[in-house]
């Protein structure tokens, strides 16, 4: 029997050899990793019940090992080929986002681990973008983007080999998994040679700036990595300290006692030379913004009560005061935030009681000591008696506003401009050859899972709890 290397074990190693390249790509970066890494260390420090509450749920160490990272595509056999990389790491398309709502002319999924261990084992995720080459108005640009992309090949032909064989075989063996690791990571390193001429990139990026970085390069450079913080607003204040210019606004719902979903910051996009393609062959020095440092602080996952309140709010706190890229109305932003976000519970004790969240619960240690007679098959009646307690469950995907924010702040707009077209779900689906996965139904599957554990370790049964 062959001896295969576990997906889980795999996609840790390329999470770790990602952020390595990435940091000799972009130091600024590992800047950003030493000013996170000791926030959370001083989070950890002043709040012990945190810290415990984390080590209780083996959470704890995959804080070091959190990330996730964003890529867009340019065609739909790219994405084909990219869902079969991403499942070789036991990474699985999770819900469809629309970005053309936000005037950005791709729609994404975002690549991730879906089982609670192997969440626990490395949470890495891949935000992937397609471009919506529709979108481009300007005929004979969209003609030439597509005759650029059909040119290139972003995967090299021994990852197609090392994909086709963990398929047929059912995995990979450590050497495989090594060379798997590195050709993958040749995808996603950044090529500072356009494969357009200046003119042409001008083209597209007056079409759209996410247009040009995608059409204009060999490949899907990573555009940003981003680690995970347990205080954004301490990482959001330190960062001009460290010589980081942050973005003027922390997109997402306002600083809580209660995290919900997903905070995000960033640093601006850094501006980096290039080279284009000159009329005689030789090379035309330019330069281009693309990639950029992220930050998130993650929260509880909303049940579909609670993302609705909270899209709800969201909209009326934009509708006060829409955010502008150049910090001119940052303290008007976050006081309408803060105002319209008041009647989102921020005690998970009301978040549970209200079913706006989604828990894992478990048994307690006065729960297994507890005897038979005195258990109760109500859930409520097991938590009040301390026999049950009560976690909130990590929101691992993204929000469609805060993305489209990020992208908007840091490639220059200031407004996003109006809805483009209307969702194409079944044709991003038809190109990436499966369907993606129900967020909502994924957090459900897994307090579900955690209510099963508590009636098994308790003797009861589902059906006597119920």
């Amino acid at each position: 029997m062959t001896d295969f290397l576990s997906k889980s074990e795999i996609r840790a190693r390329f999470c770790r050899a990602m952020s390595e390249m990435y940091k000799k790509e972009v130091p600024l970066y590992g800047d950003l990793i030493d000013l996170v890494r000791d926030v959370n260390n001083d989070v950890l420090a002043n709040d012990p019940d945190l810290k415990a509450r984390l080590e209780a749920l083996d959470n704890l160490d995959r804080l070091s090992e959190e990330r996730h990272g964003a890529i867009r595509l340019g065609k739909a056999d790219e994405l084909f080929t990219m869902r079969r990389l991403f499942d070789v790491m036991g990474m699985e398309p999770v819900g469809y986002y629309d970005l053309s709502v936000a005037g950005i002319p791709v729609h994404s999924t975002a690549f991730r681990p879906t089982q609670s261990e192997a969440l626990k084992r490395s949470p890495f995720r891949v935000f992937t973008s397609l471009l919506r080459l529709e979108l481009i108005e300007d005929k004979n640009l969209r003609e030439a983007a597509e005759l650029t992309l059909a040119e290139r090949d972003i995967f090299s032909q021994h990852v197609r080999f090392l994909i086709d064989k963990s398929e047929s075989e059912g995995g990979l063996n450590e050497a495989d998994a090594e060379a798997f690791i590195s050709e993958a990571l040749g995808t996603f390193r950044w090529h500072s040679n356009a494969t357009v001429s200046e003119a042409t990139y001008q083209e597209l990026h007056d079409a759209h700036r996410l247009v040009a970085d995608v059409v204009s390069f060999r490949g899907p450079h990573i555009n940003h990595l981003t680690p995970r913080t347990l205080d954004i607003d301490a990482v959001q204040r330190l960062m001009p300290e460290r010589g980081i210019t942050p973005k003027a606004v922390i997109e997402g719902p306002p600083p809580r006692q209660c995290p919900i979903l997903l905070r995000q910051t960033s640093f601006k996009a850094l501006q980096e030379q290039i080279a284009f393609i000159g009329k005689d062959g030789n090379r035309v020095p330019g330069r281009h913004t693309a990639r950029f440092g992220e930050i998130e602080q993650r929260g509880v996952a909303l049940k579909p009560k609670g993302r609705r309140l909270y899209d709800e709010l969201l909209d009326s706190a934009r509708g006060l005061a829409q955010p502008k890229a150049d910090g001119s109305n940052t303290a008007q932003y976050m006081r309408a935030l803060r105002e319209v976000f008041a009647p989102m519970p921020d005690s998970y004790e009301n978040l549970r009681a209200q079913g706006l969240a989604y828990f894992h619960y478990y048994v307690t240690e006065q729960g297994k000591s507890a005897s038979r007679h005195e258990l109760s098959h109500d859930i409520e009646s097991l938590i009040d008696s301390g026999y049950v307690g009560t976690d909130p469950i990590v929101y691992e995907d993204f929000l469609p506003v805060s993305a489209a924010g990020i992208f908007q702040s840091n490639l220059g707009d200031n407004s996003a401009r109006d809805r483009l077209e209307k969702s194409h779900q079944q044709s991003f689906e038809a190109a990436l050859g499966a369907p993606v996965a129900d967020e909502f139904a994924l957090y459900q599957a897994l307090e579900d899972a955690s209510l099963d554990a508590v009636w098994d370790a308790l003797g009861l049964s589902r059906t006597q709890a119920s």
